[in-house]
């Protein structure tokens, strides 16, 4: 950072860590075990949307990496765009085998990212249900390098006591964004 980006308060955002993405499962130990809440077997990324002949290329090739894996049943991502504009790319396993989704996610990021499409990404989520039905959502922000839970109610609201609760829960396993502003709400979003 320069001398006139400190002088204007600027700052450059947090270098995006897609290796965090490989705590979330020994933060679902730590959120089933203090909140009762498992995992639901489906994650998501979410960008900006994206057209052209380079994107599908992009597109086919995680697909062909995603296929490749023998143990999945059905597609190995499906692509949603949402109503407020936004692409989704979800990948669906078994709810017991939360490190072969996260792998996935990160394949994911990690070809986009590579293939210059890393300004576009936004978030990636996992999704959690507890034993009321009670979704969550663990929410990595890319270009904050954090994650934040969002717990959405019927009704475009949100559970925000069960959203502190769980971030307490999980503060020595996540690096969770401090910034609570930045705890958006995914209304609709694929995975939840």
């Amino acid at each position: 950072m320069g001398f006139l980006d400190t002088l204007f308060g600027r700052s450059r955002p947090a270098a995006p860590d897609l290796d965090q993405l490989f705590a979330l499962p020994s933060a679902a130990v730590t959120l089933e075990a203090a909140a009762s809440f498992t995992p639901t077997g489906v994650g998501s990324v979410c960008f900006s949307s994206v057209e052209g002949s380079e994107f599908t290329q992009v597109h086919d090739g995680v697909r062909e990496l995603l296929d490749a894996d023998s143990e999945r049943s059905g597609p190995p991502i499906a692509f949603e765009r949402d109503g407020y504009g936004y692409s989704w790319l979800i990948s669906r396993r078994s709810p017991e085998d939360l490190p072969a989704l996260v792998s996935d996610l990160h394949a994911v990021n990690s070809a986009l990212y590579d293939s210059g499409f890393g300004p576009q990404l936004l978030c990636s989520l996992a999704g959690f249900r507890d034993s009321e039905g009670r979704g969550l959502a663990l929410v990595y922000l890319y270009k904050r390098g954090s994650f934040y839970p969002f717990a959405p109610l019927p009704g475009e609201r949100r559970d925000n006591t069960l959203e502190l609760q769980i971030r307490a829960t999980l503060a020595n396993d996540l690096r969770i964004e401090s910034d609570l502003t930045r705890w958006f709400p995914l209304w609709g979003a694929p995975g939840l």
